[in-house]
């Protein structure tokens, strides 16, 4: 029979991770362990790491709910359960338990190596192209990650806008567009809801002048109308982000995409309900021909990994990800993730840590 069970960790930050929801110094990521009574030393491991004031299942109850399920899961004696499985039985109301559990499930199915699926990325044969994470703090600090991660060989930089005066932030850009134009680098800034509607078109107009790629969310989530008003008329493309955080039930996504139509989607497996909830945004975005990328939600590398080697299963050679979160802790699990060159790779054969 299939046992679940779960460990937890005290994810401590580098510095303190500023963001529209507050100073973060530390994050609890909650582990599930799966592992079948035949062979009780093969175990897949996923992750749990809802985001105080993101995720909608992040609350006090949320260890409640991680026992919770491990109890009715092994009361299930289930000889077999698939990946496919999980969004039912675990709810929509706990999309960082799906993404868990259908992680634990399909590493374990895949022999416990931590190797999800077979791709290039999963198997160490390529690299994903990431984005380079600038996070909000006073000039000094965003400047010096600016100046860190051009000096890394970031080709797509990610600034987080809105906590600085507007003209502080438009200054920043600039000094950047001195060291690199578009060609050399992409730009790509994300609001984090943090302008007002009537605001929010001048704005963007001055931050077109810097060749912005993208800006995520604009406006503050539950605004439909005035996204969809801003999203034709702005002269930078616009990324939704927060705005589908919630939206489980599948025609609601197809609506709210049918009516704000934005440039892009920003796709968070653990806000969203996991793999495959992720795996039906893409489709929807590309029928509809909205682009994507998929990034981290300051999951550990466990989490990381496997939100990497799902995006591993998408050509998206030459866009950058927003997997580059795996630096921001120093207690970290060990990982054989590895970042070279604006670029996150994954080896196989090395060796994991599994949270105790």
């Amino acid at each position: 029979m299939l046992r679940l069970s779960f460990s937890q960790r005290t994810l401590r930050f580098n510095f303190p991770a500023r963001t529209s929801r507050g100073d973060l110094a530390e994050h609890t990521a909650w582990y599930l362990h799966l592992a079948d009574d035949a062979a009780p030393a093969t175990v897949g491991l996923g992750e749990a790491a809802p985001l105080a004031g993101l995720s909608p299942d992040y609350g006090p109850g949320f260890p409640t709910a991680v026992a919770r399920l491990c109890e009715r899961f092994n009361a299930g004696a289930f000889a077999t359960f698939t990946a496919a499985d999980a969004p039912a039985f675990v709810g929509l109301e706990y999309p960082a338990l799906v993404f868990a559990l259908e992680t634990a499930l399909l590493d374990l199915a895949r022999g416990g190596r931590r190797q999800l699926y077979a791709n290039a990325f999963s198997q160490g044969q390529a690299g994903l192209p990431i984005n380079g994470l600038v996070w909000m703090g006073d000039a000094a600090f965003m400047r010096t990650q600016i100046q860190d991660k051009l000096a890394a060989g970031y080709r797509c930089l990610k600034l987080k806008i809105g906590s600085l005066d507007f003209a502080t932030e438009l200054a920043l850009l600039a000094e950047i567009r001195d060291v690199a134009g578009p060609e050399q680098l992409v730009l790509r800034v994300d609001a984090n809801g943090a302008f007002a509607p009537a605001d929010a078109p001048a704005r963007l107009a001055e931050l077109a002048a810097f060749d912005i790629h993208s800006i995520e969310q604009p406006l503050a989530a539950g605004q439909w109308a005035h996204m969809a008003e801003l999203c034709r008329s702005s002269p930078v493309p616009i990324a939704l982000d927060e705005e589908l955080i919630g939206v489980g039930d599948p025609a609601r996504r197809a609506a709210l995409l049918d009516e704000v139509r934005p440039g892009y989607v920003v796709l968070k497996p653990t806000l969203l309900g996991g793999h495959a909830a992720t795996r039906h945004w893409i489709a929807l975005a590309e029928a509809r021909g909205m682009g994507w990328w998929i990034t981290s939600a300051l999951e550990s590398n466990v989490g990381l990994s496997a939100v990497a080697q799902l995006t591993g299963e998408y050509d998206v050679q030459g866009f950058a990800q927003g997997l580059g979160t795996g630096q921001l802790y120093h207690n970290n699990v060990a990982a054989p993730l590895r970042i070279e060159a604006g670029a996150l790779h994954y080896h196989p054969a090395g060796t994991w840590e599994l949270p105790a």
